[in-house]
């Protein structure tokens, strides 16, 4: 049964401050007016004008957008980086809000709820896990929550309708979506793109210029705007893959400069890094590290919450100190299937919480890995590590007529990178570009 019109708005409401705490949002003053003044004026000429629409930009480097029911529609930093024109933002905006016009969304939250994902960077994590409060993200669930190839035509024809209504060239649109597959291509399956999320209901880029010709005969000549130049000097400077600040690895250790601490990664596993908390994932799923913050300001207290939390039927504990700070380290049961360790540090007056999982047979197996990590937790002072910077998209004049590789490397960008660089720009390394146009390198 479809949910109606009040509770769709009430279930939008409700999971908003989950992505935020989830992901962060982008703080960027003229990029958030930019992308809330055209959802404002899509949402007007959308089949359902009567939603009162939000637009959000996420401190993420997936290039990803999703709409959640009621309204709500969330671009990525990552995407926004990889747009090249006003046009390509235009025809992905008017796809969202077509997911939210044909209450798509909503008839997905109806058929699969958010917390049955489970889903880590395209792992999925062993079932069992899932009971684990802390792991229940609601957020990066919606980074994967998959339409139909139904859904997804139904969507690109009125991305192409919104467009072109609010006067953008929806072929540039099409041409997008072949920036993603060659994402998707480059990044292999692990990361969550578009693509991944949106699937191609087939031939889209051919099916997406044919739907364009057609809305620009019923527009009789108006003049479509695409506004290159003016996009890409309102992305000058913004932030371009990982954010380091936030914490970052290196050599299988995780930094956070922000908040001065340092623990290990065990080798081959997969970390994601979000503000509410860092999950390490072994490469099978069957076992989980998950790092979070205690709001408790005890250990004692940090301690009693987190086995009530989950009813945890507590093994063995112990005080102890690492390196310096005081700690807790237990072991036990979530349920009959899984098994783990938690160990909590008081750190500088905060509580930091670590929670090794693993299927109570393979337990003894993952344990030693849990352990090097929760017991190399330790205070981070080294300045080259503190000072890190994230990269940023640069705008660039080109000097003279050249191709896109030439100009790159004139503004010396490095051989390894030239690829990743031409799928920034929407073009090829071969293509030509004029004295005098503009493109992005990163810096």
């Amino acid at each position: 049964m479809l949910m109606s019109q009040n509770q769709e708005k009430a279930l939008g409401a409700s999971y908003d401050p989950q992505v935020i705490q989830q992901f962060g949002l982008y703080e960027d003053e003229k990029l958030q007016e930019f992308i809330t003044q055209h959802g404002k004026e899509m949402g007007r000429i959308s089949h359902r004008p009567e939603l009162d629409y939000q637009f959000r930009i996420l401190d993420s480097p997936v290039v990803n957008a999703f709409a959640v029911p009621g309204g709500y529609v969330y671009f990525t930093r990552g995407i926004m980086a990889h747009f090249n024109n006003e046009a390509e933002f235009a025809g992905v905006l008017g796809h969202e809000i077509g997911h939210v016009a044909a209450r798509h969304s909503a008839k997905q939250y109806s058929n699969q709820v958010l917390a049955q994902l489970g889903l880590v960077l395209g792992m999925v994590v062993s079932e069992e896990f899932r009971n684990y409060s802390d792991l229940a993200s609601a957020g990066l669930g919606l980074l994967f929550l998959s339409y139909s190839r139904k859904h997804e035509s139904q969507s690109d024809k009125l991305g192409v309708q919104y467009s072109t209504a609010v006067g953008y060239d929806a072929h540039e649109m099409a041409n997008f979506f072949q920036t993603i597959q060659r994402l998707q291509e480059q990044s292999g399956a692990g990361v969550p793109t578009l693509l991944s999320t949106h699937p191609d209901p087939g031939d889209r880029f051919n099916r997406v210029h044919q739907l364009a010709e057609k809305e620009q005969m019923k527009a009789q000549g108006r003049d479509l705007k695409v506004n290159r130049d003016s996009y890409l000097r309102m992305i000058d400077g913004i932030v371009y893959g990982e954010d380091p600040r936030q914490g970052y690895v290196d050599g299988n250790v995780f930094y956070h400069p922000t908040m001065r601490f340092q623990f290990p990664t065990p080798a081959g596993w997969q970390v994601v890094n979000m503000p509410s908390q860092v999950q390490i994932v072994q490469k099978d799923g069957k076992a989980a590290i998950i790092m979070s913050l205690a709001t408790e300001s005890s250990l004692a207290e940090a301690t009693r919450a987190a086995i009530a939390k989950d009813s945890l039927k507590v093994i063995s504990r112990r005080n102890t100190r690492i390196n310096g700070n005081d700690a807790v380290e237990l072991t036990a049961d979530l349920n009959e299937n899984v098994r783990l360790m938690m160990t909590l540090i008081n750190y500088n007056g905060v509580i930091y919480k670590f929670a090794g999982l693993a299927g109570t047979p393979d337990f003894n197996t993952y344990k030693p890995y849990f352990t090097k990590t929760f017991n190399g937790f330790k205070s981070l002072n080294d300045p080259a590590r503190i000072n890190v910077k994230p990269e940023r998209i640069r705008i660039k004049t080109v000097q003279k007529d050249q191709t896109l590789e030439e100009a790159l490397r004139s503004f010396g960008m490095p051989a390894d990178r030239l690829q990743e660089l031409a799928i920034l720009n929407g073009m090829q390394l071969n293509d030509g570009v004029q004295k005098g146009m503009l493109i992005k390198v990163v810096e």
